[in-house]
């Protein structure tokens, strides 16, 4: 069993940072859609954020694939 990152082979290494870094982007934009909905429901006072937080988690989304291509050597 490994017990230590460093020692994972480099294409798991990869394939766990971008599941990781799927989940992460999953998390954000689910959140702001959340607190968008909090903004709109009247929980949360409401200067425009609602919209915001919709396009910044339409963005994150739509950027998903495309910013998690790997760059460089792992």
């Amino acid at each position: 069993m490994v017990t230590n990152w460093n020692q994972l082979p480099d294409d798991l290494l990869i394939a766990l940072s971008r599941a990781a870094l799927r989940r992460a982007v999953s998390a954000l934009a689910s959140q702001a859609e959340l607190l968008a909905d909090e903004m709109e429901c009247g929980s949360l006072a409401d200067r425009g954020g609602a919209d915001a937080l919709r396009l910044f988690a339409a963005v994150v989304r739509a950027n998903d694939a495309e910013e998690l291509v790997p760059a460089g050597h792992a």
